[in-house]
């Protein structure tokens, strides 16, 4: 077992302004061989990229690295949640229907409640691609004041599922997910998140939007 020690907890440059909430959200990456060292885990770096890209709020990041585990993933969303205090967890890898993939069952032993629509609204996206994407399990769920969200394996198929998809001009054929994001940890009692249009933008009823501000 190897979990990663480095604690990232600088703030994404552009996005560090004070009139901006600050964030911590876990970024989990799950495998057996990347955390075994057999290949490098691009997971982690997909998922700080984009929010860093996406987010106008100043991050810290807690990035952990472990194996296909089910005491394990569960035992680190905890910690990411109830410890370290993220708003939002991501995860990426094993939730397919492999022996070893059980990262959903992990995320639902830790869950208060549930939310199917962020994996339906995924798998929707992921079958533009591929039929394939109807074995994918990804499934979301609230703890406490945080919410915890499987994501896909891989780099591009994880940016889809964010950002959903756009046509040749930039209009959106399909809502990423992210877009619901914000909305649903304001409900929780979470920071107030604000995204870059360009790369994703977030819908809020008008009564819970605040006055657009200024990123410098």
């Amino acid at each position: 077992m190897q979990t990663m020690p480095t604690k990232n907890d600088a703030l994404s440059g552009a996005a560090a302004s004070a009139d901006f909430e600050p964030v911590r959200i876990g970024i989990v990456s799950i495998s057996d061989r990347a955390s075994s060292g057999v290949y490098q885990d691009l997971g982690l770096p997909a998922l700080q990229d984009w929010l860093t890209q996406a987010l106008r709020n100043p991050i810290s990041f807690e990035p952990r690295l472990i194996p296909d585990e089910r005491a394990l993933i569960a035992q680190t969303l905890r910690e990411l949640v109830d410890t370290a205090g993220c708003s939002l967890v991501l995860t990426t890898g094993g939730t397919g229907p492999a022996l070893r993939d059980v990262t959903p069952e992990a995320t639902q032993d830790v869950a208060d409640k549930e939310m199917p629509g962020f994996g339906e609204q995924m798998r929707q996206i992921s079958l533009r691609f591929v039929p394939t994407a109807i074995l994918s399990r990804q499934v979301a769920v609230i703890r406490g004041q945080a919410l915890i969200i499987n994501l896909p394996g891989q780099p591009k198929a994880i940016a889809e599922t964010l950002a959903g998809l756009k046509d040749a001009d930039g209009g959106q054929l399909v809502a990423g997910i992210f877009a619901a994001v914000p909305y649903c940890i304001d409900l929780i009692g979470g920071p107030y998140l604000e995204t870059r249009d360009e790369q994703v933008k977030a819908f809020r009823p008008k009564s819970a939007q605040r006055p657009a501000r200024s990123a410098t």
